[in-house]
């Protein structure tokens, strides 16, 4: 049993020790990714917070495990998983799929009116109210590829190496069937204040849907655009963290 303030074995990664810290960022992982995609983002900012990563079933050691392919579905699984930590002040980050998932958990802890996070950081993810046509999870693995590679956010020996795609490609498939069939009204709006990253030439957000979030917080909003494309972050990493960090130091 998972006592409070203590990161569960399954769901909720801690990669370095934090558990002292006045404040906490949950990190949520785009679609096919994994906790050890914020691996770096821990080690550069554990000494002033607790840095939590999620893993979502169906990928790495959660491989086994039959994935989730609803964003609602995944949004109240994680909401119960962090509602076994200690409530803390909280800042929520998440790139991509990984931005909606940091929303949605939000809006469930809100209305549970516990737990709920100071701020949500949306990194290369258009608002959740704006609408595209998207069917990448009913291509074919060519398909898939395809996508990875336009906006490259997966290494390219991993795209080489079959053996190590193929386990991978439910996870990613089942992602991409999660948030191309999400929908989302305008009538969801958070408390707390919403911080929106964008690369300026991601073929996925435009800088007007990245600046849409706005509609989605009853708090303050700002966008921040940086250089590069999907995985901007990737390049701008030395950014990222600052807005990162600025987020957590406005908690303490």
């Amino acid at each position: 049993m998972t006592s409070p303030g203590t990161a569960s074995t399954l769901w909720l990664r801690r990669f370095h020790p934090g558990e002292g810290r006045a404040v906490r960022l949950v990190c949520f992982p785009h679609a096919g990714g994994s906790a050890s995609f914020f691996h770096p983002v821990s080690t550069a900012l554990s000494a002033e917070a607790e840095v939590i990563a999620l893993q979502y079933p169906g990928r790495q050691d959660r491989r086994l495990e039959p994935c989730v392919e609803d964003i609602a579905t995944l949004a109240d699984r994680i909401t119960d998983e962090l509602l076994t930590l200690d409530d803390r002040p909280t800042v929520y980050f998440g790139h991509s799929m990984g931005a909606v998932l940091a929303f949605e958990t939000a809006w469930r802890l809100e209305q549970k009116g516990t737990h709920a996070p100071g701020a949500v950081i949306a990194s290369g993810r258009r608002a959740p109210s704006t609408t595209r046509t998207e069917t990448v999870h009913r291509q074919d693995d060519n398909g898939v590829i395809a996508e990875l590679k336009l906006l490259n956010g997966t290494n390219a020996q991993l795209l080489g190496d079959e053996e190590i795609l193929r386990m991978a490609m439910p996870a990613i498939r089942a992602d991409y069937r999660a948030i191309e069939r999400y929908t989302c009204g305008t009538d969801r709006v958070l408390g707390c204040p919403v911080v929106a990253l964008t690369g300026d030439a991601d073929p996925r957000t435009t800088i007007a849907e990245a600046r849409a979030w706005q509609a989605h917080t009853a708090g303050d909003f700002r966008l921040q655009v940086l250089p590069g494309g999907h995985f901007f972050l990737a390049d701008q990493q030395a950014a990222v963290l600052r807005e990162i960090s600025a987020e957590l130091a406005a908690l303490r």
